[in-house]
C-alpha cells in the first residue's frame, strides 16, 4: 500500500479518535439527559468538552485539503518525497494538536498547527511538482 493510502488510514483514524473524544467529553460535561435527548438548546459544556469540540472543527478544516492532496498524488503517481514528508508532518502534526489543544498550550498548539499546514503545503509541492 502507498504512503498516500496510509495517510488516508491515519486521518481516518484521527478523525475517530476526535468525534469519540469530544462525544465522550461532551457527555460527561452535560450528561446523559442532552446527549439522548432531541439537542433543541445548545449544550453549555465545560472548558475542556469545548476545546475538544473546537480541536475536532480544526481537524475538519484541514482534512479536506489533506484528503484531496492524498488522493491526488495517489492517483497521479506523483508527489515522491515531498508528498512523503508532507503526509508525515501532517499527521504528526494532528496527532501532537489534541492534547496540547486540550491542555491549553496556546503557543504550543499554534506551533503544531502550523508544522501540520507545512505538510499541506509539502503535499502540494509534490502534487505539483512531481
Amino acid at each position: 500500500m502507498s504512503i498516500a493510502l496510509w495517510g488516508l488510514i491515519g486521518l481516518a483514524a484521527l478523525i475517530v479518535v476526535h468525534v469519540s473524544l469530544d462525544s465522550f467529553l461532551l457527555k460527561g460535561s452535560v450528561g446523559n439527559a442532552w446527549t439522548v435527548g432531541p439537542r433543541d438548546t445548545p449544550p453549555e459544556s465545560g472548558r475542556v468538552a469545548g476545546r475538544a469540540h473546537r480541536a475536532l472543527w480544526n481537524l475538519l478544516e484541514t482534512a479536506p485539503a489533506f484528503l484531496a492532496l492524498a488522493l491526488v498524488a495517489e492517483m497521479s503517481g506523483r508527489g515522491g518525497l515531498w508528498v512523503t514528508w508532507g503526509i508525515a508532518l501532517y499527521l504528526a502534526g494532528r496527532v501532537a494538536y489534541l492534547p496540547a489543544y486540550l491542555t491549553g498550550w496556546p503557543w504550543v498548539r499554534t506551533v503544531i498547527w502550523q508544522v501540520s499546514m507545512v505538510g499541506i503545503v509539502a503535499m502540494l509541492i509534490g502534487v505539483v511538482t512531481g
